[in-house]
């Protein structure tokens, strides 16, 4: 997984603990790998499902196992595959919050501007919000990537790949100010010099930071949503959508391996339209003032 596709050490290690759990039921019963059946694997699932996983946690296992069994088969420990014809549990799809173009300059304008970190959070936000960001991505933004001059910056998503995404006028604007005044003036730890946004103590900033930067930003503007770093670039997939981007162009400055994954924002789009029919088409008008 890590070396053959790619994949970040967050999902390797997530795939790990889900083959893991199989490990545990496994030893349980006394049963090996070799000798897992299709019928054993169904009361896995249930074992999960009467544990309360999500259908989701349930599906993402199921992935994982089926990913497990295939590399027995390529390096010849199995002869045939119990998890073939497992089925994956079918997941509605959930979506995600996003936030009013209002409430984004409510989070902006209740950042304190008089300390260094203030600066900082607010060339975050305008990161995170502006370029659609995974957090991953933005604590990893070093400054051989930033290419403000040319008008974009170089991204390095999920699998290691690259992708260029345009920076607006803010970002600029707001990145230079943190960097010119405050994080070309700052102790730095040795190894982190290149990392754009940093901790007070000279450090690469960690996801858990940014999430705790953002929670508290999100109850400081009275905000009461359910608000994290990734609901920023949920935003700004969604206004980009409303504003009549293409949804190629979007699948793009996400970062997306399958357009599959980016029309779930033609959905936000359509329950924004269902929305306003109701709210300000004169035929929906006039039956509630009847």
């Amino acid at each position: 997984m890590k070396i053959e596709k790619g994949l970040a050490e967050n999902s390797v290690k997530a795939y790990t603990d889900d083959v893991l759990k199989l490990k545990d039921f496994s030893e349980a019963e006394n049963i090996v790998p070799e000798k897992i059946t299709h019928k054993f694997l169904q009361r896995f699932i249930h074992e999960l499902y009467e544990l309360g996983l999500s259908a989701r946690s349930q599906a993402r296992i199921v992935s994982g196992i089926k990913q497990f069994f295939n590399f027995l088969i390529i390096d010849n420990e199995i002869k045939t595959d119990p998890s073939e014809l497992l089925e994956l549990p079918r997941i509605g799809r959930k979506l995600p919050d996003i936030l009013g173009i209002e409430e984004i300059d409510l989070i902006i304008e209740t950042i304190n501007l008089s300390t260094n970190e203030g600066h900082r959070n607010k060339a975050i936000i305008e990161t995170l919000y502006s370029c659609g960001l995974r957090v991953s991505e933005l604590v990893n933004l070093r400054f051989e990537e930033l290419f403000f001059n040319e008008g974009f910056i170089r991204v390095i998503g999920k699998g290691n790949k690259q992708r260029l995404v345009p920076v607006s006028a803010s970002v600029e604007k707001e990145v230079g100010i943190y960097v010119d005044n405050f994080r070309s003036n700052q102790d730095v730890k040795p190894g982190n010099e290149s990392f754009v946004f940093l901790n007070r103590r000279g450090a690469k900033l960690t996801r858990v930071m940014i999430f705790t930067i953002v929670k508290r930003l999100i109850e400081k503007a009275g905000i009461r949503k359910n608000v994290s770093p990734h609901t920023f670039r949920h935003s700004f997939a969604t206004h980009m959508l409303e504003g009549g981007a293409n949804l190629r162009a979007i699948q793009e400055m996400l970062g997306h391996e399958s357009i599959t994954t980016t029309e779930v924002y033609t959905h936000l789009d359509q329950s924004f339209i269902k929305e306003a029919i109701i709210s300000f088409h004169p035929r929906n008008k006039k039956d509630q003032n009847l």
